[in-house]
């Protein structure tokens, strides 16, 4: 996940130009997450995204950055290695399954916004990068030079998980706030998100999901991979701002009514294809 640029979504890729950590993400979520708990052979993993025409050494490379970082853990099966959620694996993606799963991922939750400012040393730049992208996974976007801004209540010691433990003291400073009268809060909501490229990136997964040949030729399994990641990229990129802000015609019910139906669409079979690749 990249750190955001004062236009939360100016340097972010089109949500179809998938990625193999994205993809993995979405394969770990969908089926090993809280479901399965032995370790997948790496050829098994490669097996699934090839058929997404991610070459095997790019997973390679990725499920070994997945690793470094804590989200995976490896296992030695005979001759081959196999991969395991960490906890703190399980934890990412439990987060992440929580809005995938919501019946309304598009509303902003609760009233009003929330306005976090944090100053990380230069050694914590690690820690500096991965408290971005959990600020972004949440919302929030980049108001000016050191103070974000999210729409709604943000329960950051959710968001943040066990991050807040390794911040030093008095590094982020959060606070709620509401809209002063005389002060319409809609220009700081259009510099700090660019709504026409949030809208155009729903317009992209719709155009894309909606054909009938969206999954043509994908094995279940890998069409339900591609689908959920690009459900996450979307996700990602609409920070759930309150509708008054969007203009006319926002298409983010159409998004969801769509995605709720392929992914009911394509359930059964991947789920019937997983277990047959595992047994």
């Amino acid at each position: 996940m990249n750190a955001p640029a004062p236009a939360v979504l100016a340097t972010e890729p089109t949500i179809l130009s998938r990625k193999p950590r994205q993809l993995l993400l979405a394969f770990f979520g969908e089926y090993v997450c809280d479901r399965y708990f032995l370790p997948l052979r790496a050829t098994t993993l490669i097996g699934v995204l090839e058929s997404a025409g991610i070459a095997a050494p790019a997973v390679r490379t990725n499920l070994d950055r997945m690793v470094h970082s804590g989200l995976l853990n490896r296992r030695r099966l005979g001759r081959e290695i196999g991969f395991v959620l960490t906890e703190h694996g399980n934890e990412v993606l439990r987060e992440a399954s929580e809005r995938v799963k919501s019946s309304s991922p598009f509303e902003p939750q609760g009233d009003g916004w929330t306005l976090v400012t944090f100053t990380l040393p230069e050694h914590m730049r690690d820690l500096r990068h991965r408290l971005r992208a959990a600020l972004t996974w949440s919302g929030f976007g980049v108001l000016r030079d050191g103070l974000w801004l999210a729409p709604g209540s943000v329960d950051l010691t959710h968001a943040l998980g066990a991050m807040v433990r390794d911040l030093p003291a008095g590094a982020l400073t959060a606070f709620a706030a509401t809209e002063v009268d005389g002060f319409p809060i809609v220009e700081a909501v259009h510099h700090a998100w660019d709504v026409e490229r949030i809208r155009r990136a729903h317009h992209e997964f719709i155009e894309h999901w909606e054909r009938d040949d969206a999954a043509s030729g994908l094995p279940p399994l890998t069409a339900r991979t591609l689908l959920v990641a690009d459900w996450l990229a979307l996700l990602r990129a609409d920070p759930r701002l309150p509708r008054q802000y969007m203009g006319e015609g926002w298409p983010a019910d159409s998004s969801a009514e769509l995605f709720t139906r392929r992914h009911r669409e394509y359930s059964f079979p991947a789920i019937r294809d997983f277990a047959a690749m595992v047994s």
